[in-house]
């Protein structure tokens, strides 16, 4: 299995889990081409990837989903809550019903496979006339209707699921979100268990026993508490942030790891570290103190994730 942090922080967050068969993007928190950049830059091909999963509707982690599911064609997995919450972000004028929005994609979606069908047995286009076509069509969606993506599926946290040979379970978070959650991703044929867990104000019970026995953990080390306090947010966001809706900070991080961490995990991925409110080196040794009995030459590594760049692909 193989995790490859594309981004990692509040401007943006995607990150690419895969197996022998399977290739899925958690969150599109940038824009289509700036992931598709990030992508080509550690060889990730994004031809390849079979699904978008999503944790939460906030933009730095849908800003490029519309546009990317569209060029790619593959299907966006979000919790119920989660894609009614962002449809009405993305059609925040719309009159139409939440149900009446879901029968016109159902529609839709039936007339593009009549075409692709009607398509499939006549013409062939030319490569590049083709894809002139497939960016105007795309354009016209778009202008239509912002929300409108090749396929829709639902997971329920709590409930395990399966893309190709991806066993993916999704657990709550406590995030000030319609329905956030982490991931844990399994390859049975690996034995490789690799979890997302960011963007949340505390470590629950839930979140704690869904993170057992994982080979790579992302986790979140969002703030230093001084510097949040003394930094330049109003308020009333260092409340929302300090909040068990809020963010991990890096003693936040700290204490899990050494209290209810089992130290199993060959590498630890910190993430979503804030450019104002952290500086990496405070996070790296705020957990290598909190693992610092529990570090070895093959085990307990510690990794910072990036906002400006992805990181190399961690592959086990």
């Amino acid at each position: 299995m193989r995790m490859t942090v594309l981004a990692s922080g509040s401007k943006g967050n995607a990150t690419v889990i895969a197996s022998r068969e399977t290739r899925v993007l958690v969150d599109a928190g940038l824009s289509c081409r700036e992931l598709l950049k990030r992508m080509a830059l550690v060889d990730e091909d994004a031809s390849a990837l079979d699904a978008i999963l999503i944790t939460h509707e906030h933009t730095d982690h849908v800003a490029g989903l519309s546009v990317l599911a569209r060029r790619l064609r593959i299907p966006v997995y979000f919790s119920e809550p989660t894609h009614r919450a962002w449809v009405r972000q993305m059609t925040p004028r719309t009159a139409m019903t939440y149900a009446k929005w879901l029968e016109h994609v159902q529609k839709e979606k039936e007339a593009r496979a009549a075409q692709d069908a009607v398509e499939d047995g006549s013409i062939q286009i030319a490569a590049a006339s083709a894809e002139a076509e497939e960016d105007d069509a795309s354009a016209a969606a778009i202008k239509r209707d912002p929300a409108s993506l090749p396929a829709v599926e639902y997971f329920q946290p709590g409930t395990n699921f399966s893309i190709g040979d991806l066993s993916i379970m999704p657990f709550t978070t406590p995030h000030d979100a319609a329905d956030p959650c982490g991931f844990v991703f399994e390859s049975a044929s690996e034995s490789i268990r690799m979890a997302i867990a960011t963007d949340l104000g505390y470590v629950p019970p839930n979140v704690k026993r869904a993170l057992e026995r994982i080979d790579v953990l992302l986790l979140e080390s969002n703030h230093d508490l001084e510097m949040l306090k003394d930094g330049p947010y109003p308020w009333a966001v260092k409340q929302r942030v300090l909040s068990r809706v809020g963010h991990l900070s890096n003693h936040a991080t700290a204490e899990f790891l050494s209290r209810d961490y089992d130290g199993n995990a060959t590498y630890i991925v910190l993430g979503h570290l804030s450019e104002t409110n952290n500086a990496p080196e405070l996070a790296l040794l705020s957990a290598e103190e909190a693992i610092r009995e529990r570090r070895r030459l093959l085990g307990n590594r510690v990794v910072l994730a990036q906002q400006a760049a992805p990181i190399a692909p961690i592959c086990l």
